[in-house]
């Protein structure tokens, strides 16, 4: 469970230096920044499939950035602590 919400606030830092860069740098480099897909992809995912069946896409972009933030910490956390599980149970580990 520690590894798992870890990992998930270590996404969340990396999801806020990523997007940030991104938002700032967008005009710098003439388009999106490198890798940006790949480090948000699970903030991206729900977005697209959970927040933007519910709600209107004119969010202001704090707000927007707020449930982005949300999906990643989410996404990351969970599928971690499902690979972890998964590798005790392989492996006969147990749990500290």
């Amino acid at each position: 469970m520690r590894i798992a919400l870890y990992s998930g606030l270590v996404s969340v830092v990396i999801g806020t230096i990523t997007f940030t860069l991104h938002w700032s740098l967008f005009d710098v480099i003439a388009g999106p920044l490198p890798g940006y897909k790949v480090l948000l992809f699970p903030a991206n995912l729900t977005l697209v499939y959970i927040w933007h069946p519910i709600f209107s896409e004119e969010l202001a972009l704090l707000d927007k950035f707020g449930l982005m933030m949300i999906g990643q910490f989410t996404l990351v956390a969970g599928f971690v602590g499902l690979a972890v599980s998964a590798f005790r149970k392989v492996s006969g580990a147990k749990p500290k």
